[in-house]
C-alpha cells in the first residue's frame, strides 16, 4: 500500500456520492500483517503509515508518492496501538507499551518491531531536527473533557503540541480516551481553518462502528467508520463523532501554526 490521496475541496463534497466521500477522506487497510502502509494526503502534506512487524523487524523506507529523498524532510509521530513493541530511532531503542507515543525529528532511520504491536505513525514536513522523546501514557496529565449527561465524557491526552515539553516543527499530536458510557467526540465540532486533522479510530469492537461528521457545518457529511480506519479531515471540515460503543482515537496535526488553541468553535445550532 503506497497511495497518493488528491485533495477534494468543499464544493465538490457537498455533492460527492457515499463512495466518493469514502474515497477520499477514508483510509482502510492501513494495517496489515507484516508489512508497512503508507497513505500521502495532498492536504498539508501529512503522511500516515501503519506498521505491524509480527514477527520481524519492518523499516519505514522511501515512499514513490513523496519523490527521492521524501522521508528526509519530515518529522514523525508515532503510536502503539497493539501489544508492547519496539521503535529503533537512529539505532536507539525506545519501548513501548500500548497506548505510548513518540516523536521522531525530520530525516530519522524508523524501524518497528514487536510480535502484537502496531504502529501508527503521522509524518509532516520539518524546517529543522529535533531530538527523539517517548511519550508514555501513564504518565501525561489529560484533559477532562465532556459530561456524562451529554455522553461525551473522555480524556484527552496531549503528546506533541505547543504547550507541551516536547518539541516539534509543526506536527500536533496526542490520544483521546472515551470514559464508559460516552459515544461522542469532539462535540460541539470546531474548524481548523489553518491545519489539517487526521483521526485514526481504534479500539473499537469488532462489530463496532463511528458515525463521523465531516463537511461544512451549514453543508455536513458523514462516514461510518470501523476500527483502525482513518479519517482526513481537511482545514474547511468539521470532524466530530458518535460509536455504537466505547472506543479511542489518536488526532494529529499539521498546518500553518502549532497553536492548539487556534479553531473556530461551531455552535449545534449552526449545523446543517
Amino acid at each position: 500500500m503506497d497511495i497518493d490521496r488528491p485533495a477534494m475541496d468543499a464544493q465538490r463534497a457537498r455533492a460527492a456520492t457515499t463512495q466518493e466521500l469514502r474515497d477520499a477522506f477514508l483510509v482502510e487497510g492501513l494495517f496489515r500483517e507484516g508489512e508497512v502502509s503508507t497513505l500521502h494526503t495532498a492536504e498539508d502534506r501529512m503522511l500516515i503509515a501503519g506498521v505491524v512487524p509480527s514477527g520481524s523487524a519492518l523499516e519505514l523506507s522511501e515512499i514513490e508518492a513523496l519523490g527521492p529523498d521524501g522521508l528526509s524532510r519530515r518529522e514523525f509521530g508515532i503510536v502503539n496501538v497493539g501489544g508492547p513493541g519496539v521503535v529503533v530511532v537512529d539505532g536507539e531503542r525506545f519501548e513501548l507499551a500500548p497506548r505510548d507515543g513518540l516523536y521522531a525529528g525530520r530525516g530519522s532511520s524508523l524501524s518497528f518491531e514487536g510480535a502484537g504491536a502496531r504502529f501508527y505513525v503521522v509524518g509532516a514536513l520539518a524546517h529543522t531536527r529535533l531530538p527523539a522523546a517517548r511519550i508514555a501514557f501513564d504518565e501525561t496529565e489529560p484533559v477532562e473533557l465532556g459530561d456524562e449527561a451529554g455522553a461525551g465524557r473522555r480524556r484527552l491526552y496531549r503528546y506533541i503540541w505547543g504547550g507541551g515539553t516536547v518539541e516539534s516543527c509543526q506536527l500536533q499530536l496526542g490520544v483521546t480516551v472515551l470514559e464508559p458510557g460516552a459515544v461522542w467526540n469532539t462535540f460541539p465540532p470546531h474548524l481548523h481553518a489553518r491545519r489539517t486533522e487526521i483521526y485514526l479510530y481504534f479500539e473499537l469492537p469488532g462489530a463496532g462502528r463511528v458515525v463521523h461528521l465531516m463537511g461544512e457545518p451549514e453543508h455536513t457529511r458523514h462516514l461510518i467508520v470501523a476500527n483502525e480506519q482513518a479519517v482526513i479531515a481537511p482545514r474547511w471540515s468539521i470532524h466530530s463523532g458518535a460509536g455504537t460503543a466505547r472506543y479511542s482515537f489518536v488526532w494529529a496535526m499539521a498546518g500553518d501554526n502549532r497553536d492548539y488553541g487556534d479553531l473556530a468553535p461551531v455552535p449545534v445550532e449552526d449545523l446543517r
